[in-house]
């Protein structure tokens, strides 16, 4: 059984985070992704966190199982091998702005079919990153304790994270109908349409826009019982009762079955739902703290573990397992040495187990890739058309 992606071939121009994990996301399924870089790099090529050596964590972390070539992009001889690979693969992923020679109009010039998408920041064609568009689009401020008056941003790139999904699904839509029809497409994908558009399929627009402004509740769960509990060996867990069993399992794990009955009773509360538990979260985590605060993470493991309570321990990223994991395997990665790295989280069930491919080095492949392109890359390199 090939790779589900087998035969597809992607060029990806682009830098940091959404783009890149947009390719790498077809790549890990079996695409050919050829990112191309200018000479030295792109922006994003020492991006921190770094190795001891100096090279960037993060470069390699989302260029995984892709090839590299490093072209001029401001002689024209340059263009003109990114313009023939893109030709040759008929995908093109991008982020860069301000390139006209990148643009689909000036690419589907030599493949009329061509699928090419552009992330950009906001509709306009204005720039944005993710930072600045979470703190557009309201999250910063609903984030954190309810005494906190500033806004808190997330440490999570989750709209790049978001996008950079969606340019993956976008490709995949359009090479399926460009498969049935013979179609290209040009789409566009602003950062800030990703978060809008999550914003709004969470019901928070909606919310807003009922004049309900929504509350900094710290780390309580919003419309449920879920918090986090200190425990007695100085550990944390978080812990969310979801529905009605989860919050009974909870009552009976920690004793707590006939009290809580008894106040269900004086409140005149129904916490079979969501919404009384909630509104009543804080006189609960009351109840339910001094069981937590009594035990070791040890000890709360044991007593959790055979009941539906959904909870975990705060881990910090070095105390993660990453050998209990099939998704996780060993690999070299030049620059950085060996490390554990993710595959495709997507399990495929195909008869080989999920291995992560390394990142290239930058240009690693650009003898082997404008060779494909039947140029001859000695005498490019010599005019300083690619590296």
């Amino acid at each position: 059984m090939g790779a589900l992606l087998e035969g597809l071939r992607v060029v990806e121009i682009s830098s940091f985070v959404a783009a890149p994990l947009g390719g790498m996301t077809l790549a890990q399924l079996g695409a050919d992704v050829v990112r191309v870089d200018p000479l030295g790099g792109a922006a994003d090529i020492g991006r921190w966190p770094l190795a001891p050596s100096g090279t960037s964590l993060m470069w390699t972390g989302m260029n995984k199982g892709k090839r590299s070539v490093t072209v001029d992009f401001r002689g024209q001889e340059g263009r003109e091998v990114v313009t023939r690979l893109a030709s040759r693969a008929g995908i093109v992923l991008t982020n860069a702005v301000g390139r006209r020679w990148l643009s689909y109009e000036a690419l589907a010039r030599t493949r009329p079919d061509l699928i090419h998408v552009q992330i950009e920041g906001h509709p306009d064609g204005s720039a944005a990153v993710d930072y600045t568009v979470n703190a557009e689009i309201g999250f910063p401020l609903v984030t954190g304790p309810s005494e906190h008056a500033a806004p808190v941003n997330h440490v999570l790139p989750a709209w790049d994270v978001a996008c950079g999904l969606y340019a993956a699904t976008g490709i995949l839509a359009a090479e399926r109908r460009r498969s049935r029809t013979g179609e290209g497409a040009r789409i566009r994908l602003p950062l800030y349409d990703v978060a809008l558009a999550m914003a709004g399929n969470l019901g928070l627009l909606a919310e807003a826009q009922l004049g309900q402004e929504r509350p900094r509740i710290g780390n309580h769960l919003f419309g449920g019982l879920g918090r986090d509990f200190a425990l007695a060996d100085g550990a944390r867990v978080m812990v969310v009762a979801l529905t009605a069993r989860h919050f009974t399992d909870l009552c009976e794990t920690t004793g707590l079955t006939a009290t809580v009955t008894e106040l269900e009773r004086l409140l005149k509360a129904d916490f079979s739902t969501d919404g009384d538990r909630y509104t009543h979260r804080e006189t609960l985590a009351a109840l339910l703290a001094p069981w937590f605060e009594a035990r070791t993470l040890a000890q709360v493991t044991q007593a959790l573990e055979g009941s539906s309570v959904l909870w975990a321990p705060y881990r910090r990223f070095s105390e993660i397992d990453l050998e209990g994991n099939p998704m996780m395997g060993r690999i070299e990665q030049p620059g950085v040495g060996e490390i554990f790295a993710p595959a495709s989280p997507l399990d495929t069930a195909a008869p080989a187990p999920r291995e992560p491919v390394p990142a290239p080095r930058l240009g690693e492949h650009t003898d082997e890739i404008v060779g494909e392109l039947g140029l001859d890359p000695a005498a490019l390199r010599e005019k300083g058309a690619v590296a």
